[in-house]
């Protein structure tokens, strides 16, 4: 049997498995494969409508997860990641009766008694359970976070999806190759099930973020935290989105803007710890004081001091024009083995994602009028890795990038307007590696963070 037909034999068994396979991604996956090898034209549009109304009516972790990849360039197909940008939590709630049982087991049959009142609706959706507004016996407000019944087998299932669509996507089309992608979405997922480990990183923010006016955290009540449910502190602000709408002031916008910049730097660029999920849901706005609340710590990220020494350094090597200080920076991320060419594509995108920084006045954060320019970027960057060969990038650039693109999504919708050369030249002044990493310690361990997030 020759290697054409080896191969023939190989994708009509792939796609046979992926057509026994149940749910949508599979579905999808196997008709787009099915466009690649056998050149059955198919409409990827209504593919990618399809497969968002099917997550869309998870209750939350596949959502969240797709929410991710439509930031990582090149992770999916560009129909389905536009498609998924667009994805918002609609999981319905948990009706009272359900509420009792759930709580019940949480706190014990007398759980009632723990609070002077419990509200029976849902004040907001996570992405992984409802919130519900309590008052304690000691008389404190609080938000209580119930995650949804048997979520880590949904979460499981949910990621056994997500692995066969991006591993067929891999073989088709793309020059970024996704394994440890997925592994480090898996991991941030499967650690976000934990809520006592949750209530640790808010404590760590709250030590990080203590110095920094503006920025209020939630405390997390320690008696009446469990694994699957979170009390914490009752916080007062609006959604950024319905702010926005009421046309503030630029002042307001920019300084929004400035709060939000500094509550996402800080915790990296002073602790090597980023918080990977910056959606407008996970913080609110104080109008009367211009400030933020920060919600949400799930998803939180440690990295290595050495991990943010690099980024230092490349963004040092882009400013100062210094092609060889760059690629000291990338193979110290792992990148290894990097031709001429390749580099040369890889800094093309480090260019532009720093391109708001390098820049010394006040500007926004992008001034390009096509509001497809990122993606038209992000396509001549995949073109020139697939021309060379492809990368294999580090797990850590994941919720880096999602930070980035996804802060910057915001400041685009704020319509905000800094010096974000001197906001960051800031943050990295004096920078010190060993500095670094003896505040992450110490925080980390006046926090509780289990040491297996370093």
């Amino acid at each position: 049997m020759s290697e054409g037909d080896r191969r023939g034999g190989n994708i009509f068994g792939e796609i046979r498995r992926m057509a026994r396979t149940s749910g949508a991604v599979g579905g999808i996956a196997a008709r787009v494969a099915g466009e690649r090898y056998l050149g059955i034209k198919t409409d990827k549009h209504a593919h990618a409508e399809d497969l968002k109304a099917v997550l869309g009516g998870l209750k939350g972790p596949m959502m969240k997860v797709a929410q991710l990849l439509s930031t990582i360039p090149d992770a999916l197909p560009e129909e389905y990641a536009r498609e998924l940008s667009q994805l918002q939590s609609n999981a319905p709630a948990m009706g009272w009766p359900f509420v009792r049982r759930r709580m019940s087991t949480e706190l014990g049959p007398d759980w009632q008694t723990r609070f002077r009142r419990f509200g029976q609706e849902a004040a907001a959706a996570a992405s992984l359970g409802q919130v519900h507004r309590a008052t304690t016996q000691a008389g404190q407000d609080v938000a209580c976070k119930l995650q949804y019944p048997d979520m880590p087998t949904v979460v499981e299932a949910d990621l056994r999806q997500l692995r066969l669509a991006m591993g067929i996507y891999a073989r088709m089309d793309s020059s970024i190759q996704t394994g440890d992608v997925y592994d480090e979405l898996a991991e941030r997922l499967r650690e976000e099930l934990d809520y006592e480990r949750e209530a640790a990183q808010m404590r760590l923010y709250g030590i990080m973020l203590e110095n920094e006016p503006g920025i209020q955290v939630p405390t997390a009540v320690p008696e009446l935290t469990t694994k699957r449910l979170l009390t914490m502190s009752w916080l007062n602000g609006r959604s950024i989105q319905s702010r926005i709408e009421e046309d503030p002031t630029q002042e307001e916008r920019d300084a929004y803007a400035r709060v939000l910049f500094r509550a996402w730097y800080v915790p990296f660029y002073r602790y090597g710890v980023i918080h990977g999920d910056p959606h407008l849901g996970n913080y609110q706005v104080r109008p009367e004081d211009r400030g933020l609340n920060l919600l949400d710590f799930g998803t939180i990220r440690v990295f290595k001091p050495s991990f943010v020494s690099a980024v230092v350094r490349l963004y040092r090597a882009v400013r100062d024009g210094d092609d060889d200080a760059a690629a000291h920076a990338f193979e110290a991320w792992g990148f290894r083995n990097l031709s001429r060419e390749t580099m040369d594509v890889l800094m093309k995108w480090a260019r532009f994602l720093h391109e708001p920084v390098l820049d010394d006045r006040v500007r926004p954060i992008s001034e390009s009028n096509d509001p497809m320019f990122g993606r038209k970027v992000a396509e001549e960057v995949h073109a020139g890795l697939k021309k060379t060969g492809g990368v294999k990038p580090p797990r850590e650039f994941v919720l880096m990038d999602r930070a980035t693109v996804g802060l910057g999504s915001v400041f685009l919708r704020l319509k905000a307007r800094q010096n974000w050369h001197r906001l960051f030249e800031e943050l990295i002044d004096g920078y010190d590696e060993d500095a670094l990493a003896a505040r992450q310690d110490k925080a980390i361990r006046r926090a509780g963070v289990p040491q297996d997030s370093v």
